[in-house]
């Protein structure tokens, strides 16, 4: 996605080129294979497409995170740790 953003040609030499700028120890092998997937697909088509379906689940996630909020607003008070130690001892 990088290279076709940039305007590049997305082959093998680029895709290398990327992943070690990043830092990536390159397997050629996975690149070639990635190359040859990529052939013939409109990459602004799946990013467009994915974007949509990306954004789907932010989207219901929200309410549920609304609904949790007033069920989390109580606290319980916690115990000392001085309690919690105390009752360790008898086991030693």
């Amino acid at each position: 996605m990088l290279l076709n953003k940039a305007g590049k040609t997305v082959d093998e030499k680029s895709v290398s080129a990327v992943l070690e700028a990043a830092g990536v120890a390159v397997d050629a092998a996975k690149v070639k294979s990635l190359i040859a997937a990529l052939d013939g697909v409109d990459v602004e088509k799946v990013i467009a497409e994915s974007s949509v379906v990306a954004a789907a689940p932010a989207a219901g996630a929200a309410p549920a995170a609304e609904a949790a909020a007033p069920a989390a607003a109580p606290k319980k008070e916690e115990a000392p740790v001085a309690d919690a130690s105390a009752g360790l001892a008898g086991l030693f």
